[in-house]
């Protein structure tokens, strides 16, 4: 049985859908990309009917996860989930995935990349810390492994706590050593690679606030 198309109007409140009439009655709606080669007075049978719903399904799909990755670079994991919250069937979910990889738009690679490269720069983390998040992004242990290869526990503790260090400028060495473990600790760092790292931050700080110290006296003796 096919039905003919008596109408084709533009959704009021998204300019982006259209919504089909067959035989002088509402019938479903339609992104305008997926509606493009359809006219008034066409017939769609049963079957290019279900194919046209199917097809709209995939796209609305895909605008979601648009509209997700806008906000951050998703891992894979996280797309699929996102639109598995939304009772999209999986596949076509499995549609949805591909077309973002075609275009670029997910990557893991590229995802944990990015991922280790930030936290080094603004939040070090060790190697532990950033395998678990990594781990919790759905990355495989493959590309996570890959990723943190170019970390170095060591270096990024010493970042990290000589950022940490002007909070506990003030505090004497017992108390500042063990607020930085805990820190530390919090940050994934294991205590082979803190406890010397501690050490070397206390000692810098504390020379450098001598050598300003010894600076400003010489200034006032003057």
């Amino acid at each position: 049985m096919e039905c003919k198309i008596t109408a084709i109007i533009v959704q009021k409140r998204n300019r982006e859908r259209v919504n089909i009439y067959l035989d002088e009655e509402y019938a479903f709606g339609l992104a305008r990309i997926v509606a493009a080669w359809l006219q008034v007075g066409q017939f769609l049978s049963e079957e290019k009917i279900a194919e046209l719903q199917v097809e709209d399904a995939r796209e609305v799909a895909y605008l979601q996860a648009l509209k997700f990755l806008d906000y951050r670079d998703r891992s894979i994991a996280e797309v699929r989930r996102h639109l598995r919250k939304r009772d999209i069937p999986e596949i076509v979910i499995d549609d949805v995935i591909e077309r973002l990889q075609r275009g670029g738009l997910v990557d893991d690679q590229q995802f944990a990349h990015n991922w280790v490269e930030n936290r080094m720069e603004f939040r070090p983390r060790g190697r532990r810390a950033l395998a678990h998040e990594l781990q919790q992004k759905g990355i495989s242990a493959e590309i996570i492994q890959e990723a943190i290869d170019q970390c170095n526990d060591e270096v990024l503790a010493y970042q990290a706590a000589i950022k940490q260090s002007k909070k506990f400028n003030n505090l004497d060495w017992n108390d500042y050593r063990k607020k930085m473990f805990g820190f530390l600790a919090r940050r994934g760092f294991s205590y082979e690679v803190t406890a010397p790292v501690i050490t070397r931050v206390w000692e810098e700080l504390h020379l450098q606030n001598f050598t300003e110290d010894s600076y400003t006296n010489k200034e006032v003796d003057a």
